[in-house]
């Protein structure tokens, strides 16, 4: 596998707080990796770096091997990284098919029918909810639209904040079903998940974050059987 995405020597601050203390870690194509951790943990700094909303002090970001650290958020876009933020961040006086629209603005080509029917297929609920107003939406289907508009951006690489946060278990596996369908279709993920469970159970591998620093990095399913993981994020005594 190919290196999508590399960040090395991440440290990004918030005015004097040192939220990123030298992050180092990679996405291949292909893959679905998954930062876990505890709230304040650096997950979604790391993804805001990632995106320049937060641009790194030191370190380099690299992205199919070009560095990304003079390009500003819109011009990430442009390279093929979208981002779904924590809380979903849908334009609520929209309607469905407009915050389609607004995820394709980034695309040079007009040809945006075949990404239409892309996320009406994955999020057949988006098509029968198309010219609804998408604040009247109910949580899991502004979920749905929020990975829907990101991807109408045609992304060779999804960031992914916390998709589960604040949903019924059965549309957050619902939800967890999609990234994995998502995946299969050709996008790299990045997923950033309080949920470590199920995000182990979907990715590929895995990187544990604490206090802006990465203290373990391995497969999922060795993540998902240590003992440390078990104690910390998953539940197990």
């Amino acid at each position: 596998m190919t290196s999508m995405l590399e960040l090395n020597d991440i440290h990004t601050y918030y005015g004097n707080i040192h939220a990123l203390k030298g992050i180092s870690l990679n996405v291949e194509k292909g893959e679905i990796v998954t930062l876990i951790g505890a709230n304040g943990a650096g997950k979604t700094t790391t993804l805001r770096s990632i995106t320049a909303m937060n641009r790194p002090r030191q370190g380099s970001i690299i992205l199919d091997g070009e560095d990304m650290g003079a390009y500003k958020p819109h011009e990430v876009v442009y390279k093929g990284v979208a981002m779904v933020p924590e809380g979903r961040g849908i334009f609520a006086r929209l309607t469905v098919s407009e915050n389609l629209d607004l995820g394709a603005y980034s695309r040079q080509d007009q040809n945006i029918g075949p990404d239409l029917d892309r996320v009406f297929q994955v999020f057949p609920r988006l098509k029968e909810r198309n010219k609804q107003v998408a604040g009247t939406l109910s949580g899991g289907e502004q979920q749905m639209l929020a990975i829907g508009r990101a991807l109408m951006a045609h992304p060779r690489l999804l960031l992914l904040d916390e998709p589960s946060m604040g949903l019924a278990p059965v549309l957050v596996e619902t939800i967890f079903d999609t990234i994995v369908q998502i995946n299969k279709e050709g996008t790299t993920i990045l997923l950033v998940e309080q949920n470590a469970l199920m995000a182990l159970s979907i990715a590929h591998r895995g990187y544990v974050l604490q206090t802006g620093r990465i203290v373990m990095s391995d497969t999922a399913e060795n993540l998902k059987q240590n003992p440390t993981v078990q104690k910390a994020y998953l539940g197990v005594a």
